[in-house]
């Protein structure tokens, strides 16, 4: 989706594990104010710096504690691979899991009034829901009322596959009694062929050695049909410049600009490019790629699809407005 400017910005909002600033554009378009951003990944804040703003710092969460100023807001994609099924689903064994008791100390340290956190579907089913019950019971420990959703990107205008966990927590003290709600599901009316670019260099095609292998079935345990040319494409992921089985990444034919650019070692078939990533995760047509294609992929795979935060972080916007204790 395309910058939102508002005249006057409200709610002094934080942003960690901030990656490109997917959080960041989503919320800044509905309304709230973001004062500060902190990742430790050197390209992530290279491309934010080029995109977003200079407010971010380079570096772990845990030396810049003291840095973090006051705000009302705090948001953030806190690491998933301990909890993905992509990962070794080690959970608070896993440093990074870790990162949540982190986050619960700023809380606390902060008396924050609303906390918006993000991470992968199988959070919420993790070692048979524990590891999420203790998540929910330590924010409740600290005041909060606690919700979560599992949002796709394809329910809000983005023809992707994404299933992610959206948890919203209110510091009681500041709010009114009401419940808070999801943002309903839109209808989609584009399919991920609408987003595919024109012009599309060669480099972007597979060659004819790779294809049997893209193409192929998989191997002993993992049997499974490739799919190309999805009108809902596949979820993004940060490992897609290896370019994994069809089963898995995102390919499609292009007939036209293999015609134009490519040798008869190349195939009619491609992986996306960066640039279709930036588009299946809703960042903005200004967008200056600034790094690799093998750290835009990883970044645009790791990110948030803006589409499905802003819709959560205007609801939250309304809500506060409307359910605020006193001024802010």
């Amino acid at each position: 989706m395309e910058r939102i400017k508002h005249d006057k910005y409200k709610y002094k909002t934080v942003s960690l594990f901030a990656g490109i600033g997917g959080f960041d554009i989503a919320f800044s378009n509905a309304g709230f104010d973001l004062i500060w951003a902190n990742d430790f990944d050197k390209y992530c804040v290279e491309t934010f710096k080029a995109n977003v703003s200079d407010n971010i710092v380079l570096g772990d969460i845990n030396d810049h504690l003291d840095d973090i100023p006051e705000h009302d807001i705090l948001v953030g994609g806190f690491p998933c691979q301990p909890f993905s099924t992509l990962g070794k689903l080690k959970g608070f064994d896993d440093e990074r899991g870790t990162l949540f008791f982190t986050i619960k100390e700023i809380l606390k340290k902060h008396d924050t009034k609303v906390a918006v956190l993000e991470n992968v579907k199988n959070l919420l089913n993790h070692d048979g829901g524990k590891t999420f019950t203790r998540m929910k019971r330590d924010l409740e420990e600290l005041g909060y009322k606690v919700y979560y959703q599992v949002l796709n990107s394809q329910d809000y205008g983005i023809p992707q596959r994404r299933n992610r966990a959206i948890i919203v927590a209110f510091n009681k003290k500041y709010f009114n009694e009401e419940p808070f709600t999801y943002p309903e599901k839109q209808t989609l009316t584009c399919t991920a062929k609408d987003f595919l670019d024109d012009d599309v260099e060669e480099k972007y095609f597979i060659s004819t050695n790779m294809i049997g292998t893209i193409l192929g079935k998989g191997t002993k345990g993992y049997i499974v049909k490739p799919t190309i040319d999805q009108d809902i494409c596949k979820t993004l992921t940060a490992t897609m410049h290896k370019m994994h089985r069809a089963s898995q990444d995102n390919y499609y034919t292009d007939i036209k600009n293999h015609e134009k650019y490519c040798d008869k070692n190349k195939t009619n078939i491609r992986k996306l490019t960066p640039n279709e990533c930036r588009k299946l995760q809703g960042f903005p047509s200004d967008w200056k790629q600034v790094v690799s294609d093998t750290q835009a992929y990883k970044q645009f795979g790791n990110a948030v699809t803006i589409n499905v935060i802003y819709a959560v972080a205007k609801e939250l916007f309304d809500y506060i407005e409307k359910n605020k204790i006193g001024e802010w």
